[in-house]
């Protein structure tokens, strides 16, 4: 008998997964998630190739950036009074057919910096209409108690792809160039589009039609009174901007430059933190913890800004491996902390938008850092800007805990 009782414990983090329906959602966005992933690798160093500039991959992710910021507060109006799983269908369509019309330059041999730049932002701009649609999509194909379990199954895919894309990516440009992984990204996003296609989520409680603006305008309304969702999406505005965005501009100069070292390098560092993500997806998964989850989750980033400073700084490649790692299982905690408790604690007719305005607020000063990082790429060594960022975003996240309604938050 008492095996039988601890069984149901010792897989709670898979309990998500007797639902046919998020079983499905999962395939696909775990195939389309190592898709990006490894997209992600290649554009940053094709980009840093086409130019030999990381003010060059700044543009691209900015143009990037933009094209989601563009969309997300939009697809967000859209996905609460809309069918989510018909937006996430155009927009898997949508991105097929750009990162496809991406593969095809690139096999010419023409690829210029501007086609490069145009089509990640119009890449940006159908994913904005998916982000927040599946937000909202998640909570009809899983039950509430199981709600922490699909969040951490997600995030494992998620980090699964950040440790698996990385290397993938790695050896199939270094093999095959990346026109080939470019074309991967593409087929992937067709993947996810059946396993979409095959979903049947329950019907929603869809919002009032009031206009698409008016219904943003609700939105903002709605997280202005909860202060820990303001407080919280406006703290990590200035986080990403200042530690996000250095990291993702100056990484691949880190890894060049400081540690001499090549393409296959840069992706171990985005394996190792993919591992970790995983390790910290499933302890929350099994651990789904319940109380004091607000003072919880801040005093993980402060914990993963500490261990950017490490990273950046470290004389040694392998003890730079190591931080990205933990860097990981802070991450994945952190973030399946956070979704859980967005699609708990928010209304069902309004969480689309919330969703999109947490994303939106979180990004939205993030195209401001990826092009300051590039613009001061030449004042000091990368590892020198990383770890500034990360100081700042230290301070910033200690701030935020001062506050008692994050420290009371369940």
């Amino acid at each position: 008998m008492e095996a039988i009782t601890q069984a149901p414990a010792r897989a709670r983090v898979l309990r998500a997964f007797q639902s046919r329906d998020f079983r499905r959602l999962w395939t696909g966005q775990a195939i389309s998630l190592l898709g990006d992933t490894a997209f992600l690798v290649a554009l940053g160093w094709r980009t840093f190739t086409l130019t030999g500039s990381p003010r060059s991959l700044g543009f691209v992710l900015t143009l990037q950036g933009l094209g989601l910021l563009t969309t997300l507060l939009v697809g967000g109006a859209l996905a609460d009074r809309y069918d989510r799983r018909t937006l996430m269908l155009v927009s898997d369509a949508a991105r097929f057919a750009i990162i496809g019309a991406l593969a095809a330059v690139d096999a010419t041999g023409h690829l210029s910096i501007g086609a490069l730049a145009g089509i990640a932002f119009a890449e940006g701009l159908a994913t904005g209409f998916f982000t927040p649609a599946l937000g909202g999509l998640l909570p009809l194909v899983v039950d509430e108690g199981r709600l922490g379990s699909a969040n951490a199954l997600l995030g494992m895919a998620r980090q699964a792809s950040i440790l698996i894309g990385p290397s993938f990516a790695a050896l199939l440009y270094g093999v095959a160039g990346s026109t080939v992984v470019f074309g991967f990204n593409s087929a992937s996003y067709l993947v996810s589009f059946a396993f979409v296609w095959a979903t049947r989520p329950r019907p929603a409680e869809r919002s009032a039609a009031e206009g698409t603006f008016r219904e943003i305008w609700a939105g903002i309304r709605y997280v202005g009174r909860i202060p820990w969702l303001w407080l919280t999406i406006t703290l990590f505005a200035f986080v990403l901007m200042f530690q996000w965005a250095p990291i993702q501009v100056l990484t691949p100069k880190l890894v060049h430059d400081h540690f001499h070292l090549g393409v296959r390098a840069y992706g171990l560092v985005f394996s190792m933190l993919g591992a970790g993500m995983i390790v910290g997806a499933t302890a929350f998964g099994q651990l789904n913890p319940r109380r004091r989850r607000g003072l919880v989750s801040y005093l993980i980033w402060m914990v993963n800004s500490l261990l950017v400073i490490v990273f950046a700084l470290s004389p040694w490649y392998s003890l730079a491996v190591v931080a990205s790692f933990f860097r990981g299982i802070c991450i994945g905690f952190g973030v399946a902390v956070w979704e859980t408790m967005l699609m708990e604690l928010v209304p069902q007719h309004m969480l689309s938008r919330v969703v999109s305005l947490d994303w939106f607020g979180a990004l939205g000063l993030t195209p401001f850092g990826l092009l300051a990082a590039g613009a001061v790429s030449d004042l000091a060594g990368p590892g020198t800007i990383i770890a500034l960022g990360a100081c700042i975003s230290l301070l910033l996240v200690a701030a935020g805990l001062s506050s008692r309604q994050i420290r009371a938050i369940q």
